[in-house]
């Protein structure tokens, strides 16, 4: 199997963050907010999160079934748990038997949450916080399952960039999808020169699939 990013490649709960990416580097299209999270044209990085490709559907499902907790920023969090966001139907696990914790980065906790079926937990800390949070219910859900999960990062691009930044994520997942986006969110911008060891490519009619493993900074970066 090429998708590499197997989960309990090291015997442990990995940091994988994992994103949609135009390709001219938007994780979003322009004007992005609650009611058009994903901006102005954005769907068209998601195309292949809905076809009917074999290969985008087991990747979708690899996905869901590795992921023993889910990292998320508040712009997201307020997209999916917004009135046009998740369902039954629709989202993170739709349809699955379990669904994994949630842990969302945020300057304050929100008032209300209407999702309330699934399980979040709101930092206010930081993304270091955030992820050690993650990692603990990730960690947990393991030994519940007897199988090793993962903690995945799932956007935005502020929170994914700012993690692989502070030397958090162990494996990055990109989907590029074969949209040019012009502007929007990007998913790097000034980042540290860092160079990734890739690990596997999947070529599907909607996207290419990419793993890398994260490295350190480069020297002097």
């Amino acid at each position: 199997m090429s998708s590499g990013g197997a989960p309990g490649l090291h015997g442990m709960t990995r940091i994988i963050a994992d994103i949609s990416v135009s390709l001219d580097g938007f994780v979003t299209g322009p004007d992005p907010g609650p009611d058009n999270g994903l901006g102005t044209g954005g769907e068209g990085l998601h195309t292949w999160a809905f076809s009917n490709d074999p290969d985008d559907q087991r990747l979708l499902r690899q996905a869901t079934a590795r992921s023993g907790a889910v990292v998320l920023g508040r712009r997201l969090f307020d997209v999916v748990d917004g009135p046009d966001g998740w369902s039954d139907d629709l989202g993170y696990g739709a349809g699955e038997v379990g669904k994994p914790a949630f842990v969302v980065v945020t300057s304050s906790a929100p008032e209300s949450v209407r999702l309330t079926d699934l399980d979040w937990t709101f930092v206010t800390t930081g993304i270091a916080d955030a992820v050690t949070a993650a990692r603990e219910r990730a960690e947990a859900a393991s030994a519940a399952a007897g199988t090793d999960l993962d903690v995945v990062l799932m956007g935005g691009g502020a929170t994914v960039a700012s993690a692989i930044e502070a030397g958090l994520v162990d494996a990055l997942l990109l989907h590029l999808s074969p949209v040019l986006l012009g502007a929007g969110t990007p998913l790097f911008t000034g980042a540290t020169p860092r160079t990734l060891v890739q690990r596997g490519a999947v070529t599907t009619t909607t996207a290419t699939h990419l793993t890398y493993d994260v490295g350190r900074p480069a020297a002097g970066g």
